[in-house]
């Protein structure tokens, strides 16, 4: 598992999870360190840089107590951002060779271990484009790896055709496994890495959530006017969650837990990204990638995930 820093952004752009405290975030990045995580997750886009400020923050931080323990640090490029915090795509070279030197800025660091594009646009040629210069900036020793996110497989062999793909970065939770019908096996025939993001949907499938939660969350959390949060679907969830909480109280682990182990047990999936806001919630996630699913486990998840999907 990874650290995943979208909601540690904050609040004041398009996607935002509302206010942050700075110090919380790094000191639950700190969290995952002690308990052995070695890789992050960032973007530029999440808190327009402020994420990456933040886990620059925390490593800078970190030195003097885990000098031999610095983890890889992943980011993404591809959604600029105007002065309302809005978001486009836009993946042509100069656009991409200037988000890549502003996030080695923002982390100070000599060159990205793994760079992402973070969504793919319509143009094919623009798409072409930017995994052109993705690999060219590899090339150049700015970036170690290159992968993509929010892929198709169309989208897949297009970039594959250009250079190769180290990593593929979807959504995939039982609220959302779509990814299960085509991207997963096509990435796992052609040995691409799969990281995937929101196993538990975005807070949705931790055990925390709740319709009183949910009704309380504020205007600049993204989640509030979701779908996914709100009614016909969420009496689904919410009733998947005790489902969930069920098979935890027998394993002893959350549902959150049982969520991200879930994801782990396709062969397509490399690793999961958890978001965490504060060190509880890194500690409440730490195991998840050591719970072993039973058949009847996912027998059992599965009747309720076909109601909830």
């Amino acid at each position: 598992m990874g650290f995943g820093s979208w909601a540690i952004g904050g609040a004041g752009w398009q996607f935002g999870w509302g206010k942050q405290n700075d110090s919380d975030s790094i000191a639950a990045i700190h969290c995952a360190l002690e308990l052995g995580i070695n890789w992050i997750d960032t973007a530029a886009a999440y808190g327009l840089g402020h994420s990456e400020e933040v886990v620059n923050r925390a490593l800078a931080a970190a030195l003097d107590t885990w000098p031999d323990a610095q983890p890889y640090v992943f980011t993404k490029c591809g959604l600029r951002w105007d002065d309302r915090g809005q978001t486009r795509r836009v993946l042509t070279a100069a656009s991409i060779r200037q988000e890549c030197e502003d996030s080695l800025r923002r982390l100070k660091v000599e060159a990205l271990d793994l760079y992402q594009i973070h969504w793919p646009v319509a143009d094919t040629q623009e798409l072409a484009e930017g995994w052109s210069t993705m690999a060219q900036l590899q090339r150049e020793g700015k970036v170690r790896w290159i992968g993509v996110s929010n892929f198709n497989v169309e989208q897949l062999k297009l970039a594959q055709s250009i250079a190769p793909i180290t990593s593929l970065q979807p959504p995939y939770s039982l609220v959302h496994p779509e990814v299960e019908r085509e991207i997963l096996p096509y990435c796992k025939s052609q040995g691409i890495g799969v990281i995937v993001y929101s196993p538990m949907a975005s807070g949705l499938l931790t055990g925390a959530m709740t319709r009183e939660r949910v009704s309380r969350l504020p205007e600049d959390d993204w989640r509030k006017h979701n779908p996914d949060f709100n009614e016909p679907r969420l009496s689904a969830h919410l009733a998947l969650v005790e489902r969930l909480r069920a098979i935890g109280l027998r394993l002893g682990c959350t549902p959150g837990e049982v969520a991200v182990a879930w994801t782990l047990r396709n062969p397509a999936v490399t690793a999961a990204i958890v978001g965490a806001r504060r060190p509880a919630q890194v500690a409440e996630m730490a195991a998840a990638g050591e719970i072993q699913l039973t058949q009847s486990d996912l027998k059992e998840i599965a009747a309720v995930a076909q109601v909830a999907a």
